[in-house]
């Protein structure tokens, strides 16, 4: 995959501490949820999504830690960081065993195909 990221040779050095640091608490505390736990849901409140992938992940007994960044009113700017850390537009992002698997649409593909059990067992990515 070619992720298209600026270059940092193409960022000036007066900035490069700015771009690195960027509002890093949140991704930090993202980071260490998804070391810890072998599920994490990331979402916001009013959101449908985060919602949904949370009752599917329970119907299927399947233990998840849930982290919440404010609404669509709320709290955009502490969570575009994760945006820019993922490159995962939309809310849910959802990690199993350290892997972005995408948001509710992707673990429902995931639990539909049966892959989901075997990403549980699977090492940590």
């Amino acid at each position: 995959m070619n992720r298209r990221i600026l270059e940092e040779r193409r960022i000036h050095p007066g900035i490069h501490e700015k771009v690195a640091s960027y509002r890093g608490a949140i991704v930090d505390e993202v980071e260490a949820a998804v070391a810890r736990y072998d599920v994490v849901v990331v979402g916001m409140a009013q959101n449908p999504f985060p919602r949904k992938a949370r009752k599917l992940l329970e119907r299927r007994r399947i233990a998840h830690h849930y982290l919440e960044y404010g609404s669509y009113l709320s709290k955009w700017r502490e969570r575009l960081p994760l945006k820019l850390w993922t490159g995962w537009p939309t809310f849910p992002m959802i990690f199993v065993k350290g892997v972005l698997i995408g948001g509710y649409q992707e673990l429902q593909r995931l639990v539909d195909g049966g892959e989901i059990e075997a990403l549980l067992v699977a090492p940590r990515g």
